[in-house]
């Protein structure tokens, strides 16, 4: 399989749709945690916040790129490059992951607990903002693998003897 047919690998118009999930996502997620101010309380919420914080420009960066390779038909894949994209999804979508899973179940917690530690409005923000999490985790998750799939692709192989 040649390297532009691969769909969702970086430069293509997959990417920049997954890439563009990801801020939507992201963004969400970071908007339904910060409704209100009392997320600091709990450090799984602050770490939901700070990781959310994070994806979003680094999917804002990696849209652009796609964006400028789907405009110029120019595909710039080094596998340097690459191998840094693929390694900044990898963190950052078990990151993500990791977040998006504290911050559901302390919202789990906190609604067994009753009204008086969680108003019923509150944590359906923070339900609202773990699923977006998760979303956004998948697409992040799924544009490294496409990545991850497309880098033996990009070393020349060796010659035959």
């Amino acid at each position: 399989m040649e390297e532009e047919e691969l769909p969702g690998a970086m430069g293509t118009s997959a990417s920049l749709a997954l890439r563009l999930g990801q801020i939507i996502f992201s963004s969400a997620s970071l908007l339904f945690m910060s409704f209100h101010v009392e997320f600091y309380s709990y450090t799984s919420y602050c770490y939901l916040v700070s990781v959310m914080g994070l994806v979003i420009p680094w999917s804002m960066a990696l849209a652009l790129l796609d964006a400028y390779s789907i405009f110029l038909k120019s595909l710039p894949r080094r596998p340097r490059i690459m191998l840094i994209v693929i390694i900044g999804d990898w963190v950052l979508s078990f990151l993500s992951l990791a977040g998006a899973c504290s911050t559901a179940s302390v919202t789990e917690l906190l609604i067994e607990a009753g009204e008086a530690y969680c108003p019923f409005k509150l944590c359906r923000r923070y339900q609202l903002s773990a699923a977006t999490a998760f979303f956004s985790w998948f697409l992040s998750f799924g544009s490294s693998l496409f990545n991850l799939w497309l880098l033996p692709s990009l070393y020349p192989s060796p010659p035959y003897i």
